[in-house]
């Protein structure tokens, strides 16, 4: 069976939603028959800064950058998000606006579960409640945690930290030393909170300490507990 854009509903259970991975088969079927699904394309817009949330954003494929854009135009990265995640959570219950604009990092498949359906389903279900606060929770912990480490760490600790990062949070290519995440090292530099130039200086260093390896676009992990040791 499929969906309004072409989807086979088999093929993205809505379980493969994190947040959502424990809702009984009612709460699911109500929420799949709500949903709308839409592939970005790379580089376009999925929600915008300051606009008022109509939905909540699922993430069954690819990857999508969260930034702030400051007074100068450069963005600061806030998260990265990948399959298996939600966006727009916060704005949602706090019923607020965006604080970031979310952009696709590559082709991605993300479905839409309407504002007043995510509310409906938080008022009755304790369980999906419970898993949001319990989000909500980590991510303020997250905050706090990065704020502390760009304060008190130089930028080579911060660089591996953001790539001890990229690798628990994406993962390995088939290779199982290639990052699978693209990234410019502008955005690493907006993730590590420095200059582009600070950042190609420190890739450069990691280099040369044996850590990782360059290969184009491509960075690989060579030896991962460098990257710790240089992290702390």
């Amino acid at each position: 069976m499929e969906d309004s854009l072409g989807f086979m509903a088999d093929l993205h259970p809505l379980r493969q939603i994190r947040i959502l991975e424990h809702l009984t088969q009612e709460e699911i079927a109500f929420l799949d028959k709500n949903k709308q699904c839409k592939i970005y394309k790379k580089s376009e817009l999925v929600f915008k800064e300051n606009s008022f949330p109509k939905a909540l954003f699922c993430v069954f494929e690819g990857k999508v950058k969260v930034f702030q854009s400051g007074h100068d135009g450069k963005e600061q990265i806030v998260h990265l998000i990948g399959k298996g995640d939600i966006m727009g959570h916060r704005a949602l219950c706090g019923g607020d606006r965006f604080s970031c604009s979310g952009v696709a990092m590559e082709d991605s498949r993300i479905c839409l579960i309407p504002r007043e359906v995510f509310m409906q389903l938080i008022h009755v279900s304790p369980k999906l409640s419970f898993r949001i606060a319990e989000l909500l929770a980590d991510e303020l912990k997250e905050a706090e945690m990065k704020i502390t480490h760009m304060a008190q760490s130089s930028v080579r600790s911060r660089l591996a930290s953001v790539l001890i990062e990229l690798i628990d949070s994406f993962g390995y290519k088939a290779d199982q030393k290639t990052l699978n995440v693209h990234l410019s090292r502008e955005d690493l530099a907006a993730l590590a909170g420095t200059t582009r130039e600070s950042v190609t200086r420190m890739l450069k260093d990691l280099t040369t300490l044996g850590a990782i390896q360059i290969q184009g676009k491509n960075i690989q992990i060579i030896q991962s507990e460098l990257l710790r040791t240089a992290f702390h």
